[in-house]
């Protein structure tokens, strides 16, 4: 009997977008994947594109300095929120 391995959907989907598997993606043996065409990929970006309320986010007046949120912030007499981050950008740590 010959024992298959899960593969992680994450994996599949970055074989299916094109680009190269990650090392903490998996071990496990992944056949290649097919041909991306031009339907694929737009039926994979559908699956994947915010919609409805998640694109609010995309509304947001986001900063990137620091020093003048904090300005800001104490003038408006608002909170900030500092999203920081370290390591990998998928938690591949």
């Amino acid at each position: 009997m010959r024992v298959r391995r899960i593969v992680p959907v994450g994996v599949w989907m970055v074989l299916a977008l094109g680009a190269a598997p990650l090392p903490c993606a998996g071990t496990g043996r992944v056949q290649a994947a097919e041909a991306l065409t031009r339907g694929v990929y737009d039926q994979v970006l559908e699956l994947v594109r915010p919609e409805g309320i998640d694109q609010l986010v995309g509304e947001i007046p986001w900063g990137i300095d620091l020093w003048q949120a904090r300005r800001q912030a104490a003038a408006e007499g608002k909170p900030i929120l500092l999203w920081e981050m370290d390591g990998h950008p998928l938690g591949c740590t």
